[in-house]
């Protein structure tokens, strides 16, 4: 907080003149403090204190200057702000926080990447049944198609016998192979319910 001014050449100059004037002497105290502050020699500051003392002395004289005419030049002196030490136990103690905080920040952020748990549920034996799983579900497509095309070829050359045109033939093993079809896709869901365990 500032409680002084550094004071510049025209309150030096009025200050001079108010000490050697004699028809109506400074009071002894101001005096000096004027004087002690007059002889400082480099950037020279004035307490608030001499100030006011100096404003009533102007004031109750009749000065022909006021006190923010002798100021005009001065600025506020403001001392350098000395941050006390830091608490060595306290510095230590943020950092204890500060680095429980980042791990909990970086388990929250990771822990559905823990490589103990992957280790601890054994990835490679998951890993098995879902290619097993796969290879079920396609080799279960694969007999499925293959019994389709079989149902197709055995009713257009079993239709040879009673339909001499193309056209009839194809359709009546189409109507075949979708009844194959049909009755394989009702059996694929039925197992498919009994291995979830569904009536």
């Amino acid at each position: 907080m500032a409680t002084t001014f550094v004071i510049g050449d025209k309150f030096r100059n009025n200050a001079s003149k108010l000490l050697e004037k004699t028809d109506s002497p400074l009071p002894q105290q101001l005096r000096e403090e004027l004087e002690e502050t007059l002889k400082k020699t480099g950037p020279t500051t004035l307490s608030f204190s001499t100030a006011r003392k100096l404003q009533k002395y102007l004031q109750g004289n009749g000065q022909p200057f006021y006190l923010h005419e002798l100021l005009e030049d001065s600025s506020l002196y403001l001392p350098e702000v000395v941050k006390p030490p830091r608490n060595p136990q306290l510095v230590a103690r943020l950092e204890k926080i500060k680095a429980k905080l980042a791990n909990e920040e970086y388990n929250r952020i990771t822990r559905n990447v823990n490589s103990q748990e992957i280790n601890r549920n054994g990835t490679l034996a998951d890993f098995g049944k879902e290619v097993r799983s796969v290879k079920a579900v396609v080799v279960t497509i694969f007999n499925f198609l293959v019994t389709v095309v079989a149902a197709f070829a055995c009713s257009y050359m079993g239709s040879q016998y009673l339909f001499t045109d193309t056209a009839a033939r194809v359709i009546s093993a189409v109507i075949a192979a979708s009844v194959v079809g049909l009755a394989e896709l009702y059996v694929l869901v039925r197992t498919m319910e009994g291995e979830l365990g569904e009536p």
